[in-house]
Parts: C-alpha cells; sequence; structure tokens
C-alpha cells in the first residue's frame, strides 16, 4: 500500500512539473516608440495557450496595461498594472482579450491576446465601442485572429 501511494505521488508531481514547463511566457513591451509609430504596445497581436503568461514591459514611462471591459472571455478576472510598472498575467481562460495603456487608449496603444479557441467571446470584443485611434488599430489587430 505504501508503494502505491508513493508511485501515485510520484506520477503526480511528474505531472504538475510537467504542466508548469510547458507553459510559455510571451513579453510585450511598453513603448513611446515602436515598429509603427508613437505610443505602442509590442507585439500588439499575441496568440498564447491556455496557462500561458503574458509579461508586460516597462521600457518607457507612462505607461500602464489593463483589460477592457467587454474584451474578456466568461469567467475572466480583469487586470490592471500600475503605472511604470511591469506586470504578467497568466491567461486560462480560451477567447481574445482586449489591453489598452489607459494614458494612450485613445492613441492606439492597444493589444490583443488571443487564448486558446478565440470563438467564445469574439464577436461580443469585436463590438465593443473603441475611441480614436484605438479602433481602427483593433480592426487591424481583429483580421489576424483568423490567420
Amino acid at each position: 500500500m505504501r508503494s502505491i501511494k508513493f508511485a501515485l505521488s510520484v506520477v503526480a508531481a511528474a505531472l504538475i512539473t510537467a504542466g508548469a514547463a510547458s507553459a510559455a511566457e510571451v513579453e510585450v513591451n511598453m513603448m513611446n516608440m515602436g515598429k509603427h509609430g508613437m505610443f505602442q504596445l509590442e507585439p500588439s497581436f499575441i496568440k498564447v495557450a491556455p496557462g500561458d503568461t503574458v509579461h508586460f514591459v516597462a521600457k518607457d514611462k507612462g505607461h500602464d496595461v489593463e483589460s477592457i471591459p467587454g474584451m474578456l472571455p466568461d469567467g475572466a478576472q480583469p487586470f490592471k498594472g500600475e503605472m511604470n510598472k511591469d506586470v504578467s498575467v497568466t491567461f486560462t481562460k480560451s477567447g481574445v482579450y482586449g489591453v489598452k495603456c489607459n494614458p494612450h487608449y485613445g492613441m492606439g496603444m492597444v493589444a490583443l491576446v488571443v487564448v486558446g479557441d478565440p470563438s467564445s467571446n469574439l464577436k461580443a470584443a469585436e463590438a465593443v465601442n473603441q475611441p480614436g485611434k484605438a479602433k481602427k488599430v483593433f480592426e487591424e489587430l481583429f483580421k489576424q485572429v483568423g490567420q
């Protein structure tokens, strides 16, 4: 009986370790100037699997990152980082997540994170009204979802 319990605990530990080892981390930079102009999250289109983490790095001052209301799958927790601070977010629910730098949202400093199958909230996320340049940026980002 002891050997069976020991064997089961070894198998459980191996499965937990294997799951943690397979999770990926993607880095997104919050920048004053990027490849596509001023005030950028780069990359702005991120595809990850459930359980993966996106690390938002404050490369330049004056930026934060937070989820956009209406652009989260059901049951996903909204997130909000602090100004000038890095933040890591582990995405566990499949769907699409809209992300913004609050001070530069209207200037198009946004990103789209696609986690696993995007179909759960894709239409709802596309329907969210976006301010200023964010509208055009999201139109381009949503075109990449099916690719």
